[in-house]
């Protein structure tokens, strides 16, 4: 049965898509499984050479797909090029990677001994609505550049640009059956991931409750897993920082792609000393932050993934205390705009849950203690951010909060040449960087005698 895909800025529907079903997954991942032995017999340099030909096959598509994302996500138009790129460059830096799986030769008596890392066989990729492409990218690609074949799940609501990657592999050489794309529901294609025993590996990227499911049902096989989970980022602000630069980043950190970022820093600490100056600093920032049309080259934010979304989000909203709310438009498309409340406490709803949607929430602090126990007192631990001049407290908060990738005196969080995942609910395992693709291996010990 087909699912109909909408664009959220205007909340009409504009295609649709298949719905497998568990025979046509089954049969995928049987495909893939027959598929696995040949790919991993492909000499490195030629492995490489095709992952490099995908790269540039999806960088001579790159305005398709970025327009696919604007109106199949509601992404903006200058993020969804950026995201676009980001699939390509990633693409580009695992093609350098097969050829630098080494292993070790270890000193023993009596012979020689060697590690190799060995393909797991099928990885099973799992993909949020929130940022289909570039998250699908930081899977597929080093599971390939590894020797493994990949099966990889869309979100029911974000289908269209994996559809068309999965397309566009075939297109660069990558032989039939190494890559596939399969949509459809959670429930049916996502799940036999976790359970048919050829999938060898499942990496998921969603909430935190789902991912626990998942982690549960991978462990009857001891299957491995990737899991990139929830998040409620806190972004720190000392009195001594840079207060009109952090208030000027702060909207961006928490607003981009309307909130529906698992770095999102919607817990905003200042320090008791400047709160009132920052939120004077804050308010204007906020206010002209741009959500347009995201087909809009000057538009910073877009609409939210669904109508049922808007309700979640605004849920969080009707009992808060409200600082400011920007501007959004009217009428047809999930819109809401960028909104700041007031916590009250820390056990205040908006500032303990993930929201995943353009609300910041603002505590004070009085120092530099009060400050990390509040930052590190939530089950999440994926990102955040702090802003000091003070080199030694940089260093000592950097330490001190409990997340697995920080910014000083910015809000970076991903850069596809350093590792990127969470600390405590927030995931397992690491993605990007030079240390990704050995989670896609299992590390194999040969000794070899020498004989008399």
């Amino acid at each position: 049965m087909p699912t109909d895909v909408i664009n959220p800025a205007t909340g009409t529907v504009f295609t649709s898509v298949p719905s497998l079903g568990l025979e046509e997954t089954d049969a995928a991942i049987e495909r893939a499984r027959r598929a696995f032995p040949a790919w991993r017999a492909v000499a490195p340099g030629e492995r490489a050479r095709l992952l490099r030909r995908f790269a540039a096959v999806v960088d001579d598509h790159l305005d398709e797909l970025a327009d696919l994302e604007v109106r199949n996500a509601g992404h903006t138009i200058g993020n969804a090029r950026w995201e676009a790129g980001n699939v390509r460059d990633v693409l580009n830096y695992y093609a350098g990677a097969p050829e630098r799986l080494i292993g070790k030769q270890i000193p023993v008596p009596g012979g020689l001994d060697v590690t190799f890392h060995e393909p797991l066989g099928v990885v099973g990729i799992i993909v949020p609505w929130n940022f289909p492409m570039p998250i699908a990218g930081w899977g597929f690609a080093p599971a390939l550049a590894a020797g493994n074949t990949v099966v990889l799940k869309p979100a029911e609501l974000t289908p269209l640009t994996a559809i068309r990657l999965g397309e566009l592999a075939l297109e660069a050489g990558l032989p039939a059956d190494v890559f596939q794309v399969l949509p459809g529901k959670g429930s049916v294609v996502g799940q036999r991931f976790v359970t048919h025993p050829a999938v060898r590996k499942v990496c998921f990227t969603g909430s935190t409750e789902v991912g626990k499911s998942i982690m549960a049902g991978c462990a009857d096989q001891v299957k491995r897993v990737t899991l990139e989970l929830g998040g409620k980022s806190a972004n720190i602000v000392f009195a001594d920082a840079d207060l009109e630069k952090a208030a000027a980043a702060a909207p961006s950190s928490v607003f981009d792609n309307a909130g529906q970022d698992c770095c999102a820093r919607s817990r905003l600490l200042v320090q008791e000393s400047v709160y009132d100056k920052f939120l004077a600093l804050l308010e204007p920032a906020v206010k002209s932050f741009r959500v347009l049309d995201p087909a809009d080259k000057s538009a910073e934010m877009g609409p939210l993934i669904s109508a049922a979304h808007r309700d979640t989000v605004a849920s969080y909203v009707s009992d808060a205390d409200v600082g400011f709310i920007g501007n959004a438009p009217a009428g047809d498309g999930w819109w809401f705009p960028p909104t700041v409340l007031l916590a009250r406490s820390p056990d205040d709803r908006h500032w303990r849950e993930e929201v995943f949607g353009p609300v910041l929430s603002v505590l004070p602090f009085r120092d530099e203690e009060e400050a990390v126990r509040l930052a590190n007192d939530t089950e999440y631990g994926l990102s955040g951010s702090l802003w000091t001049r003070d080199l030694g407290r940089a260093l000592r908060v950097s330490r001190a909060v409990e997340t697995g990738a920080l910014s000083v005196n910015s809000h970076s969080s991903v850069r596809y040449w350093t590792p990127f995942g969470g600390m405590k609910q927030s995931g397992l395992g690491r993605e990007l960087g030079p240390d990704a693709l050995h989670g896609f291996t299992d590390v194999k010990n040969v000794f070899l005698a020498s004989g008399e």
